[in-house]
Parts: structure tokens; sequence; C-alpha cells
């Protein structure tokens, strides 16, 4: 990472920290009192779960928690799939506000949560890093999406649970040097074809396993064209966590 990019970081979290703490004790759902939290206990209960039994490549759900039709017919090229929850009402608005709205005290909430998906790492000073991965690695943004946005909101997950799992995180290997359509914004048909070769890999990962941090999941075109370049890269494997998974109703 250059100078300029490590000082317009490290200035950016310093503004972060400043957010949380100016922010009132109140649950940003239910506005009532939250003790410190970003969200009630009640309101975080609530939020849309997934179900238990999921597709342990692409985390929708299944029966028995078999590999889904769609990950049959046609595998994605990450391995597995970390979620916390459902993308519902009221999770979506939250995500959104997080995302969009620059509701940056979301992060460490959100953090919190995927740890709990996550295997944690052994506790051995002889083994610092993580048993299941190399580096950690945000979903890159296109430069243009970057400056106006003013942060990717991955590496805002991928930093501290990079520090939380001893994993290192690195996000400069990929970037994603052509600017898309917004996913959001095209039929769902249309985003593997958006996304294609929108990414590139700066150096070698072979045999690497790696973990790739988002944060929803929709048709997973995005991670998967992510994961095809890491792969084509020598990556051995790369496993995806998001918050949310969007689930077909």
């Amino acid at each position: 990472m250059s100078i300029v990019a490590q000082t317009r970081q490290t200035l950016f979290d310093l503004c972060n920290r400043l957010l949380e703490s100016a922010l009132p004790a109140s649950c940003l759902l239910c506005h009532g009192g939250t003790g410190g939290s970003i969200l009630c206990s009640a309101c975080a209960t609530d939020l849309p779960q997934l179900p238990s039994a999921r597709c342990p490549v692409c985390a929708a759900p299944t029966p028995a928690s078999a590999v889904c039709g769609h990950c049959l017919q046609k595998p994605p090229h990450f391995d597995s799939t970390y979620a916390v929850w459902r993308y519902d009402f009221p999770l979506d608005k939250l995500i959104q506000a997080y995302k969009y709205g620059h509701q940056l005290a979301l992060s460490r909430f959100f953090v919190e949560a995927l740890k709990t998906v996550l295997p944690s790492a052994a506790p051995t000073t002889s083994a610092p890093r993580h048993p299941h991965w190399n580096r950690i690695i945000p979903l890159p943004l296109a430069e243009p999406r970057l400056r106006q946005r003013g942060y990717n909101q991955s590496q805002e997950l991928a930093r501290p649970l990079a520090r939380h799992l001893g994993v290192p995180l690195d996000s400069g290997i990929c970037s994603r040097p052509r600017h898309t359509l917004p996913q959001a914004e095209l039929p769902l048909a249309g985003r593997a074809k958006n996304i294609r070769n929108a990414f590139a890999c700066h150096g070698s990962l072979a045999g690497e396993a790696l973990l790739l941090i988002d944060d929803v999941m929709t048709t997973g075109a995005s991670l998967n064209e992510c994961a095809r370049t890491l792969k084509l890269h020598g990556a051995a494997r790369v496993d995806v966590a998001i918050l949310a998974r969007t689930c077909q109703h």
C-alpha cells in the first residue's frame, strides 16, 4: 500500500472512530435504548436468519444442507460460503445504510456477527496464521466507485476480521480496473456478463487458500468472477464470507 493510501486509510479510521463515539446510544431500528450498542438486543435477535440447512457452496437454503441444483449444474469458482443472515427487511435497510449512507458505525456490529460464523484460529504461538487461509481479500471496488463512495465497505469488514483471525489482509493483490454498471441495477440474468473480466490480480497466489469478503450475495456473479481471477493466478481454494444471502421466495 502506498504512503498516500496509508495516510488516507489512517485518516478514515480516525474519522470512523470519532463518528462512532458521537452516535447517540439508541437503536438504529426501533430507537430504543441499547446500552451503547448500535442495535438493541431485541432488534438484533429479530434480524432475518438463514435456515440452518443450506448449500455448503453458496449458502442458499437447501433440504438437508445438500449442494443446491445451481451449484451442481454450474459449480462456482469459489469453494464455500459463510453467511450470517438472510437478505431481507430490516437487515436490507441496515446494509444499504452502511454501504451507501456512510453509517460506518455498523461495521463493528457486522464484524462481530461474521466472527460467529467463521472458524477460529487455533490458539498457538507456533502457528500464528489461521489454519484455513493464507490471506484475506476484500472484494475490490473500481476506482470511480471508490472515489464516489469514499470507502470500500468490504475492506471495512475485512480489516478487523484479519486482525481477529491472525491472517494477513491483502487489499492490493486484487483490483477492479474495469468500471462496470452497478450489479444491483441490472436484471439477474445480465449480472455475470456485466462483471466478466472486471477484476485483475497482481501477483502469484500459487497453492494459497483465500478468504474473500463482501457484504451481500445475490446471484454471486461478482464473487464468482473475482474467485475465477484469483484461481487463474494460482489460488488453490477461495472461500467467501458475507453478511447476507439473498434467498428466493
